[in-house]
């Protein structure tokens, strides 16, 4: 069973500049509500009981959200307000299930992961991206089921534009397992629009093995001077491990760019 997620919080978010200049990206409203809540209640839905954020000295304001109770009991008190009460009550709900580890230095999502080796229980764990929502149908649940019936990592697909591949990870994939998985064969980080295997993109959604942490420690850093998962996902499927690529079946939403997260309210909105 998959009980732990980790989600990497440490970025500085550059795309959403100048709102990420005082205020960390994953709180920002969209819709009304804190992007990262949507990631959380996805976790809570699909079964996870323990919840990993990688957060950096500089984003201490995420910390600060779910612990921030002085303020909630002043106001409660004052106020009497049942809006608000019920606003602490969930934030209490969800501190119940995080732990926080610290990754100072900007050196990858790899390097993040690896960052919470010691914390993972278990042999397989979920990952998330917060830049990434996908809405609708849970992702993470539907990915856990594929997980029971391959016993294997798995990762999430979407197919991309083939003039924005350099934006993603793409797959190349073995064979067709079922009408939304796929066995994985390669995966490159941000291929060359005229060199990649094919236009099905990694979104912000993995199940990985305990395995992959002894790949991460000699993990040389890559594209843009950073440690990247996918390098090290990469390794582990030309060793033989087997990695399924999952069609989700949700919309998804790109929060990590201004347009992006100004669409994604609009989208939630219809919703």
């Amino acid at each position: 069973m998959i009980k732990q997620a980790i989600i990497p919080l440490a970025g500085l978010g550059t795309r959403l500049l100048p709102l990420t200049s005082v205020f960390a990206k994953e709180l920002l409203p969209i819709n009304g509500k804190p992007g990262i809540e949507y990631i959380l209640d996805e976790c809570i839905d699909a079964g996870i009981k323990e919840i990993i954020f990688i957060i950096s000295k500089k984003k201490e304001i995420v910390k600060k959200y779910f612990y921030n109770d002085k303020f909630y009991k002043k106001i409660i008190k004052n106020k009497k307000d049942s809006r608000i009460l019920k606003e602490y009550k969930k934030i209490l709900k969800y501190r119940k299930k995080i732990k926080f580890v610290y990754q100072n230095s900007p050196k990858g999502t790899g390097d993040a992961v690896l960052k919470t080796q010691n914390y993972i229980k278990d042999n397989f764990f979920l990952m998330l991206l917060p830049d990434d929502l996908i809405m609708k149908i849970n992702c993470s649940k539907a990915m856990i089921k594929v997980h029971n019936k391959y016993k294997s990592s798995v990762m999430a697909s979407m197919v991309v534009n083939k003039k924005t591949v350099n934006r993603w990870g793409i797959y190349s994939s073995k064979k067709k397992l079922d009408k939304n998985n796929f066995l994985i064969s390669d995966v490159v980080e941000k291929p060359d629009v005229n060199k990649s295997p094919s236009n099905n993109a990694v979104i912000g959604r993995y199940i990985l093995s305990k395995e992959i942490f002894k790949v991460l420690k000699n993990q040389k850093k890559g594209k843009g001077g950073e440690i990247h998962i996918t390098d090290s996902i990469k390794k582990m499927i030309l060793n033989g491990s087997k990695y399924v690529g999952h069609k989700f079946s949700g919309k998804y939403l790109d929060c990590g760019s201004m347009n992006g997260y100004i669409n994604s309210s609009l989208e939630i909105s219809k919703i």
